[in-house]
């Protein structure tokens, strides 16, 4: 009989100053394939990829029962960059995995750290680059990337080693459809030489159907599962009439690139956009087009280097990608009550996290979230206080289905109170059930789209081109 890749033998484990654990007497084996781990928002999903590179408990500490072995190591005693050349780990925040600020010294790092010769390290990073279409990004400084471009370069990073198992925590939040086919279709060839490759996603669509196996995590506990268990409805908006009432923001001929000065790149150009009060604006558009560059620009975070931007009277309320940027008080209760106190409201904080299913976590620090969950207390005190603009950068990143709706419900209330909302999002669901009107980044110029062009054409041609053969079961 052949051994498990990773053995997990009645293992529990709980955080520092956790009430409760995070996995709960856990008997699992993980053998060669695509081994797919749904589950809602801390469940446990992030614990248990960290658990198999040893992050979990020895960086975490905590406390923790059983045993483990992974890649023939012991990942509760051997020491992690040992473990690091067996197991690849790509997090959720791919901004704290970043070391190099260019992309090929980035995807050399691990390379380097072995010592290995100079000829192979560069036929290494050549391959990794390949495996995932990102070629065009090698001599890219890391700060000028969108962040499904960082994605994919921490992911080649990884792949670069040539780890016995690789376990990857939503690679494709950020990533556009064809991103998204790239690491789907290098998870394959991956999984067909032989190795392990565990990849945890709210994003199912894709991944389903090419796993060789799928795992629930909730509540700190692993189960099989079925791809019927896992299919959910695709909610769609109803017709709601929207009469313009004229403009809330505007931006005309806008030229802008996330760097402003003498020989900065644009990667906005001619830009010439309006949106109205109680309107829902999504940006839609490939890794890199522009849309997050766009955002910051309307916020005021970015200086247009040609052009004027016009905002609204009141609070302009700004969510980045990487939503531990905004959040660094002590509690997220304090998160949200810092922005009603900045913005004079008498609202209980109560109401916004109520709204976004953080009762339970009022008093935890943010940072200690899982990242759904953290993207639900960002949201939370973004939203808090009655802005007049939202500008929201891929705001269901690392989130469940019952946090998507949460989202969806604050959304609808905003616009229903005159707020002007702009989404920048590569889900086009939620476009389709939000928006209003959309927009296509295409090389830094914005193209409107017509209603039909919305819906997910791209994604369902991104499942055809990488599904192989079915297989078994800040605040302003």
């Amino acid at each position: 009989m052949t051994e498990p890749t990773a053995r997990i033998d009645g293992l529990s484990y709980s955080y520092p100053g956790a009430t409760k654990p995070s996995l709960r007497s856990i008997d699992l084996e993980l053998g060669p394939g695509l081994t797919v781990v749904a589950g809602g928002s801390g469940g446990g999903k992030s614990t248990l990829l960290r658990l198999l590179d040893g992050l979990v408990p020895q960086f975490h500490g905590g406390r923790i029962s059983g045993s483990a072995a992974v890649a023939g190591l012991d990942p509760l005693r051997t020491p992690i960059p040992r473990l690091a050349q067996r197991v690849g780990l790509v997090f959720q925040d791919v901004e704290t995995q970043s070391v190099y600020g260019t992309v090929e010294r980035e995807i050399a790092f691990g390379l380097e750290n072995a010592a290995m010769p100079r000829p192979e390290m560069h036929d290494r990073v050549d391959e990794a680059l390949a495996g995932l279409s990102i070629e065009h990004l090698r001599g890219r400084r890391l700060a000028t990337l969108s962040g499904g471009e960082r994605q994919r370069v921490q992911l080649a990073a990884v792949l670069a080693m040539r780890p016995q198992v690789v376990a990857l925590d939503e690679p494709t939040s950020q990533l556009d459809p064809e991103g998204a086919a790239a690491v789907l279709a290098e998870c394959v060839r991956l999984a067909a030489t032989g190795r392990a490759i565990v990849v945890a996603e709210h994003r199912l669509e894709l991944l389903v159907p090419a796993a060789d196996r799928l795992l629930l995590v909730e509540d700190g506990r692993v189960a099989d599962t079925t791809r019927d268990a896992l299919r959910g409805p695709v909610s769609v908006k109803p017709g709601r009439s929207f009469a313009s009432t004229g403009l809330a923001w505007e931006a005309s001929g806008v030229v802008a690139g996330p760097v402003a000065g003498p020989g900065a790149e644009p990667v906005l150009r001619d830009i010439s956009l309006a949106g109205c009060p109680g309107e829902v604006v999504a940006v839609l558009g490939p890794n890199g087009s522009g849309k997050t560059t766009l955002l910051r620009t309307l916020a005021g975070l970015l200086a247009p280097m040609a052009g004027t931007v016009r905002r609204p009277a009141g609070r302009t309320a700004y969510l980045p990608q990487n939503p531990g940027a905004l959040l660094h008080l002590p509690t997220v209760r304090e998160e949200v009550a810092l922005t009603l106190r900045r913005t004079g409201s008498d609202e209980d904080p109560r109401t916004m996290l109520a709204a976004f299913g953080l009762e339970g976590l009022t008093g935890r620090y943010p940072r200690d979230l899982s990242s759904g969950e953290r993207q639900r207390a960002a949201l939370a005190a973004t939203l808090a206080g009655s802005p007049t603009l939202v500008l929201l950068d891929e705001p269901t990143r690392g989130m469940d289905s019952a946090a998507r709706r949460s989202l969806a419900t604050a959304v609808a209330a905003l616009a229903a109170a005159g707020c002007a909302v702009v989404l920048a999002t590569h889900d086009r669901d939620l476009a389709a059930e939000l928006a209003d009107r959309s927009i296509e980044m295409v090389d830094g110029r914005a193209i409107e789209l017509t209603a039909p062009e919305w819906r997910d054409g791209a994604v369902a041609g991104a499942i055809a081109d990488a599904t192989p053969a079915a297989s078994p079961e800040p605040r302003r």
